[in-house]
């Protein structure tokens, strides 16, 4: 036990304490700036077993965010080289690599498996579809989003709020790190938050980071708080589809073109533009699932299509498909 010995003289630990965290499961969706300090000292704390989800490879403009990674990692699955990493370091506990993207397809088997699930996804549609699972499942999940020089992380469902009770609607951009750009140390911070809110639901610690939101602004050096325990979850949820959830009497639109996208998402998807969906005239005995590559559009789809009374609707999202 010298390996935790200085976490186990907290009152918080202890022996039994230590016990809880080797008997745990954790499902680490992204292994990239938020994954890689969640994941280092998630094992360094002991966490018996760690499932790391991340279908993308190692780039080097990754490198000055993602400390698990060297340059001679550049090319190799995120998720199996931080596996090996990580039993480097602590060869005492599990840790099981998937290589493949989280999809409404495999979420629900894989958050079952976990006693806590970490949202560290570059994804609006990975995010929601692991909120998703993880209220429908009632297991904590502890999600955060770094861009620029802020961010925020919050722990969510497993009896407080999910992430569309705070955010109901998704924004009207896609900015990400690659196209807003983002310092290394702003991602390390948050991600090392996340992980102690992890340890604390594990530990069970009072009070719970569960429907705590903790925010940072790096530029301004400020950090700021604040309980979101009474959100309540919307009425209306379009749920992310994975392909085995499309049926076969839905009507699909992939609303990407055909330069972005030359083959549709599903054989029997038709090529819309979101301009080509006002005023026009839908079956209501039918569920329209409209899809584009991060969820955005899909998004904004819908909300065109309820504002015109369709009810019945659903998303795709090819990042997550």
């Amino acid at each position: 036990m010298t390996r935790y010995q200085r976490q186990m003289h907290l009152p918080e630990v202890g022996r039994d304490g230590q016990a809880k965290l080797a008997r745990a499961h954790v499902l680490v969706v992204g292994a990239g700036g938020l994954g890689s300090p969640v994941l280092h000292y998630l094992a360094g704390a002991g966490v018996g077993s760690l499932t790391i989800v991340d279908p993308d490879c190692v780039e080097e403009s990754n490198l000055h965010r993602q400390p698990l990674f060297e340059t001679k990692d550049i090319g190799a699955f995120k998720a199996k080289r931080a596996r090996d990493q990580l039993l480097a370091r602590n060869p005492y506990i599990v840790v099981q690599a998937i290589a493949e993207a989280l999809t409404p397809d495999n979420a629900e088997s894989l958050v079952a498996d976990a006693d806590i699930v970490v949202d560290a996804a570059d994804s609006f549609a990975v995010s929601y579809i692991l909120s998703d699972q993880c209220l429908a499942q009632k297991k904590p999940m502890i999600s955060a989003s770094v861009l620029g020089q802020a961010g925020y992380a919050g722990g969510f469902c497993g009896g407080a709020p999910s992430l569309r009770a705070v955010f109901p609607d998704l924004p009207t951009q896609a900015a990400n790190c690659a196209t807003a750009g983002v310092l290394g140390p702003v991602v390390g911070m948050i991600g090392a938050m996340q992980a102690q809110m992890v340890l604390a639901v594990l530990l069970g610690q009072s009070p719970s980071p569960l429907g705590q939101m903790v925010r940072m602004d790096a530029r301004n050096l400020s950090f700021s708080s604040f309980s979101f325990l009474g959100a309540a979850e919307p009425s209306a949820v379009w749920p992310f589809l994975g392909r085995d959830g499309v049926r076969c009497d839905d009507l699909v639109f992939d609303l990407r073109g055909e330069g972005e996208a030359p083959e549709m998402i599903m054989v029997q998807a038709q090529r819309r533009q979101i301009d080509g969906l006002a005023g026009a005239d839908f079956p209501d005995d039918q569920r329209l699932v409209l899809a584009c590559h991060t969820g955005l559009r899909a998004w904004r789809g819908a909300k065109q299509l309820q504002a015109q009374g369709h009810k019945n609707l659903a998303l795709m999202a090819a990042c997550a498909c």
